[in-house]
């Protein structure tokens, strides 16, 4: 064989984080979030630049692009307003039968699933975790410890996001410490 060349990638994932050129960041803050937390008393009490998650994507392809998978790893911080957990803003996909994984890396958190009937559950996210999200099923994440949680997800790049159904409907339950735990009211 003739001198093959050897290139490095142009993307590293080193189990936490996303490293290269092309890796996309946003911050969602608390001021983002107004109308996911019950508590709205507590919730405008608070500072809404208080950073709730950031999260670090790559795109490989143009978004829409049939075939396509993207990427991301999301931080969310430990913390409440009032009894709710630190939580994404959640959302269906646009195309409503796209699939997504979701897999634990550092911390505790809950999945939450709520399906087109309004049928809510959750699983446990922790360190090596790994959670099928089917088509139709709207997601978001809390994190109920004292740690960050860190997870990663890949979906196709044809999914889109539609936060608008949650925003206007919310989840029909939600994740609450009771007790000292976690629990679905």
């Amino acid at each position: 064989m003739k001198d093959a060349k050897i290139f490095l990638p142009e993307l590293i994932f080193n189990g936490k984080k996303l490293i290269g050129k092309d890796v996309e960041k946003s911050t969602r803050k608390l001021g983002d979030l107004k109308g996911i937390f019950e508590d709205e008393v507590t919730f405008r009490l608070m500072d809404p630049e208080q950073v709730v998650y950031y999260v670090s994507s790559t795109f490989p392809v143009e978004e829409g692009t049939p075939g396509g998978l993207f990427m991301g790893i999301t931080y969310l911080m430990p913390g409440k307003v009032g009894n709710e957990y630190f939580m994404t803003k959640g959302h269906f996909h646009s195309n409503i039968d796209r699939a997504e994984f979701y897999w634990g890396v550092e911390g505790e958190g809950m999945l939450i699933f709520m399906n087109e009937k309004r049928e809510v559950w959750a699983e446990r996210m922790y360190p090596g975790s790994l959670h099928y999200i089917p088509g139709g099923v709207a997601h978001r994440v809390a994190n109920v410890g004292n740690d960050m949680l860190i997870f990663a997800a890949s979906w196709p790049s044809d999914a889109g996001h539609n936060y608008e159904t949650i925003a206007k409907y919310g989840f029909a339950r939600r994740l609450k410490e009771i007790d000292g735990k976690p629990k679905l009211i």
